[in-house]
């Protein structure tokens, strides 16, 4: 009789777990699969479907149309020129700018791995997958299962590139010394006879490099792993970053042709020269800034935002035979596809060329979100930071969000369950040159090193054109915009000391 309660009780046992075991591989099955597609230097008004008029993008346009725009994203900024770099480890690990660059020490040692975005969508069961650009400290091979064609920081970084000066060299068949010379591709053009550099020749290599496109190639992988995924029942999050629109800008001569340079215009903010540049790191010796010509002329800047449109209408090809590719799996229906950029570019706004610096054009990228139950053509204005990107999958595929993630799902803005951002002001910096807080329309930036602050109306003056900080019925809006930023240095344990420069302030306010 105990034998036979024994074996009862036992074979209730196997069917429970049997039961717990069907639910748990269901409940894998209903999770939705995750594309994340990441642009490198896209600065937000580089979308057709966003008020660009002269940029060619109709599959961005497609996820305009499809899906929820977040108009106002942002990157809060980096430790140092690499902003691209401070930008992908904060959206990997989910840590603000200052807590990931102490935290990012710790993936060198192979710590803390587990807590990446990649491992933690592979712990709910997860088949992941990465092709691209990296530039993170952990290697992308212990983030992610399954990795193609890891790309670095930039095809062919021609600033310490001797073989692109040497091939140079080999094209002027000149004996000068390699460095006397201005690496090629910078510095350019001069003016209308300056040529020798072309996007199109695949003797510099850059994304020619190994013979294909890299955008060519990074969808190539795409349509690949989701070829392989047909027929799978995991569900699957991709992460496909391109390089573009990076320099150096090449693209297929079709792509140059589709911009003559009398169809582009100036940007409104377009100056020779910013006047503050060396004292905000944005001179010369800035590896962004030498692309083109100081002072900026407008034949150089439309040349670049020439070969920079070229460059994003190609991606923007790939990324529609990503979409193509992902509508003929059949998984659509069960599919979300989030889209943004590392951060923006200036391309000659303020006469600068890079994205070293706290204006819209360089924090700001695109941020778009298509899925099931996501509204469609919708736009969501509150401002939000990239990294939201991460926060928004987890709860996608029912991840609770670790207490150590400090950015925050979109999901309630997305469905208009909530009207309000998370953030009550965004906040950047640069090194220990720049700091930025943005709030109720305003934006207030900082520049410590030469006692200089600004303050712009960004929605009468979205360009961030004229500085209105010493306009005496401003002056304490100033001064409470400094004073939260302060605070906010607390907060993300900004190590750089605003508290004298801000009391200098208040004390020059004071006496007015």
């Amino acid at each position: 009789m105990n034998r036979f309660i024994l074996q009862f009780f036992f074979t209730l046992f196997i069917i429970s777990c049997s039961e717990k075991k069907t639910s748990a591989a269901k409940e894998t099955l209903t999770k939705p699969n995750i594309v994340f597609i990441f642009a490198d230097d896209l600065t937000y008004s580089a979308i057709h479907a966003l008020g660009n008029e002269e940029v060619q993008t109709p599959n961005l346009d497609r996820l305009v149309d499809k899906g929820t725009t977040f108009t106002h994203a942002y990157n809060m900024g980096g430790w140092d020129g690499a902003i691209c770099t401070a930008s992908r480890s904060m959206i990997i690990s989910g840590r603000s700018v200052w807590n990931v660059n102490k935290f990012r020490q710790r993936w060198k040692s192979n710590k803390d791995l587990d807590k990446t975005w990649g491992k933690l969508m592979e712990s709910q069961g997860y088949t992941t997958y990465m092709t691209g650009k990296w530039h993170v400290d952990a290697g992308a091979e212990k983030v992610f299962k399954n990795v193609t064609h890891i790309r670095p920081g930039m095809p062919g970084d021609a600033w310490n590139h001797e073989k692109m000066v040497q091939k140079f060299i080999d094209i002027k068949n000149t004996d000068i010394a390699p460095s006397s010379l201005m690496p090629i591709g910078y510095n350019r053009p001069k003016d209308k006879n300056d040529t020798i550099w072309s996007p199109t020749d695949t003797r510099f290599g850059g994304f020619w490099e190994g013979g294909k496109h890299w955008s060519e190639v990074l969808k190539d992988d795409a349509l690949t792993f989701i070829d392989k995924t047909k027929n799978q029942e995991a569900p699957f999050f991709m992460y496909l970053a391109f390089n573009a629109p990076h320099d150096p800008r090449q693209a297929p001569q079709e792509y140059i042709d589709k911009y003559p340079l009398e169809s582009i215009s100036l940007p409104k903010s377009w100056l020779p020269e910013y006047p503050y540049k060396d004292g905000i790191g944005n001179g010369p010796d800035l590896r962004d800034e030498a692309l083109a010509p100081f002072p900026r002329t407008e034949y150089a800047t439309k040349k670049h935002i020439q070969e920079y449109y070229a460059l994003i209408t190609h991606m923007d090809d790939q990324i529609g035979e990503i979409l193509n590719g992902l509508e003929a799996s059949g998984k659509m229906e069960n599919t979300y596809i989030i889209f943004t950029a590392d951060h923006g570019l200036a391309m000659g706004r303020h006469g600068l060329i890079g994205k070293q610096s706290l204006f819209d054009h360089s924090i700001r990228a695109p941020f778009m979100m298509v899925g099931p139950e996501i509204p469609k053509g919708k736009k969501v204005t509150e401002d939000i930071y990239i990294q939201d990107a991460m926060a928004t999958s987890l709860e996608l595929a029912g991840i609770e969000k670790p207490d150590y993630i400090e950015f925050n799902s979109l999901l309630k803005l997305v469905k208009g369950e909530v009207n309000k951002s998370s953030y009550e002001s965004i906040y950047g910096a640069y090194i220990d040159l720049q700091r930025m807080i943005r709030k109720d329309g305003y934006k207030l930036i900082v520049y410590p090193k030469l006692n200089k602050v600004l303050l712009f109306d960004i929605k009468n003056d979205p360009e961030e054109i004229t500085d209105i900080s010493n306009q005496p019925e401003l002056r304490q809006k100033v001064l409470s915009l400094f004073k939260e930023l302060v605070s906010l240095q607390k907060e993300k344990n900004d190590p750089l000391d605003l508290v004298p420069l801000y009391e200098q302030y208040s004390k020059s306010l004071s006496q007015v």
